[in-house]
């Protein structure tokens, strides 16, 4: 059984770091111990450590790193990172939907805002969900993109939900300027590089 990892990152202070750009299958939670899958069945890296989170039926790009610096650069509210969602959604979304995003909805939190957003086509070659997600034939479904620079608890989902079209499936495409382009589903990428490159 993999050791918990429960500390944060040791090198807080160190000029470089490894950075792991993670394809986070559904069902997997962003920690390395517990009752439920881990990331520990996908990466045996030692001392990296999620830089942010992404829920356990979400999925997509959860980066981990090595580096306190870099973890806090990457994480913390202040900073305001994008960070770019696929979202399939239960029916047909509108642009007058879109606006709303755009324009700001009020959630129980607060309002909350996309820095961009737009209707999409179905990505190309995205990977097939396991397990798949619930159809109603009767109710087509769509995706869009969506752009935000916070990270509230399951908030694409909550302003979804607010402009009344059900998140289906989530799937985070990108951080700042790292994404999950040609990195396959559970599988990851692994950079080493002198901080000051990898910052913003």
């Amino acid at each position: 059984m993999p050791k918990p990892r429960t500390a944060k990152p040791k090198s807080l202070k160190s000029d470089s770091a490894t950075l792991i750009l993670l394809n986070k299958p559904f069902g997997i939670v962003s920690q390395f111990s517990g009752d439920d899958r881990t990331l520990a069945e996908l990466i045996t890296t030692p001392n990296v450590y999620p830089a942010g989170r992404l829920d356990k039926d979400s999925e997509g790009l959860l980066l981990l790193t090595d580096n306190g610096q870099l973890q806090h650069r990457i994480s913390a509210p202040q900073f305001k990172m994008d960070k770019s969602y696929w979202v399939q959604v239960d029916g047909q979304i509108t642009e007058s939907a879109i606006e709303q995003l755009l324009s700001g909805v009020t959630l129980k939190d607060g309002p909350a805002q996309a820095t961009r957003a737009a209707i999409i086509e179905e990505p190309p070659n995205l990977w097939s969900r396991d397990p798949p997600i619930r159809v109603r034939k009767s109710v087509p479904s769509s995706w869009l993109n969506i752009v935000i620079n916070e990270g509230r608890n399951r908030q694409v989902r909550r302003m979804s939900a607010a402009v009344g079209y059900p998140t289906l499936r989530l799937v985070r495409h990108s951080i700042g300027k790292w994404s999950i382009d040609n990195i396959a589903s559970g599988k990851f990428l692994t950079l080493h590089q002198k901080l000051e490159d990898f910052l913003p």
